[in-house]
């Protein structure tokens, strides 16, 4: 298995693994294709094995306001058949190695007994839209001291 920088000839696999990997959801698809048009910067890894894309990975700018104030992790998805070994898991460590995220405030939706391996904590401030009493809302490298909502890119709201 080998990570990679996500490329554009790749774009159609990724979508086909969103689609596989959340089925009965079109958000996910739908988002990651959303940035993929509007060109904004979006840090995007891929697992490869066999020459077969088996999961996926994508950080975008999080906003107080129009300052970026860090980045949000997701989605983070991978082929079913190649679930509950530890792929994500090894993605997800690689990525936040690399020195475009390293140093950086992560947010993520997601579930806490998963992201909590990985050294993220719940989140008191900002507050996430999507999840209005942060239950689900994590942070790792938080620094952030005052209240307010965190903004996420055009593309998730589409």
């Amino acid at each position: 298995m080998k990570i990679r920088k996500l490329s554009p000839e790749n774009y159609a696999k990724v979508s086909a693994l969103l689609r596989q990997a959340f089925p009965g959801s079109t958000y996910e698809v739908q988002l990651v294709e959303n940035f993929h048009r509007s060109g904004k910067t979006v840090h995007e890894w891929v697992c490869v094995h066999i020459n077969r894309i088996i999961a996926y990975l994508a950080f975008s700018n999080a906003y107080n306001g129009h300052d970026i104030c860090g980045l949000h992790l997701g989605p983070l998805a991978v082929k079913p058949d190649f679930q509950k070994q530890g792929i994500g898991s090894e993605l997800l460590r690689f990525a936040l190695r690399q020195d475009v995220i390293k140093t950086k405030t992560i947010f993520v939706l997601g579930d806490p007994g998963f992201y909590k391996k990985f050294g993220f904590a719940p989140c008191a401030t900002p507050v996430c839209p999507f999840d209005k009493k942060n239950d689900h809302f994590l942070s790792i490298r938080n620094t952030i001291g005052q209240q307010f909502t965190v903004g996420y890119e055009s593309e998730f709201w589409e």
